[in-house]
């Protein structure tokens, strides 16, 4: 769902590549812009970069640039990418209880119909389009 701390992380670091498209952008810098530690970056760089987003180079000099047009990168693609499956996350109630025993196959109705709606709402949004808020 959309409290999902990686789906902030991906955005807030395209954004900073599609602010900045000549600078190779370090993982250290992105890190300190988002607040966090540049292993958290490095691993959402991976995502994005296996994705088509972004490419990066290793090396003094190096870091991350777009590998793609930010007017092809829709808000909705980036959350499908860095969102878990809602499915694994359920409890495991006691199935002699009414509740118990249908919660789970509620919930699954309940969390598919938010992901719909907020992918619905992210779809109208692309990386360039959204971007253009930030001065």
């Amino acid at each position: 769902m959309l409290n999902n701390l990686r789906f902030a992380t991906a955005i807030h670091i395209l954004i900073l590549l599609e602010k900045n498209p000549e600078v190779w952008m370090s993982s250290e810098y992105i890190a300190g812009s988002i607040n966090v530690n540049p292993v958290v970056v490095r691993k959402e760089i991976k995502n994005l970069k296996a994705l088509g987003y972004i490419q990066s180079k290793e090396g003094k000099g190096g870091g991350a640039k777009l590998a793609t047009d930010a007017e092809k990168i829709t808000l909705a693609a980036i959350y499908r990418s860095v969102s878990e499956d809602q499915k694994g996350k359920l409890n495991s109630p006691n199935p002699a209880c009414p509740v118990g025993r249908q919660i789970n196959e509620h919930l699954t109705d309940l969390y598919e119909e938010i992901n719909r709606k907020t992918e619905e709402v992210l779809g109208q949004y692309t990386l360039e389009n959204y971007s253009k808020q930030f001065k």
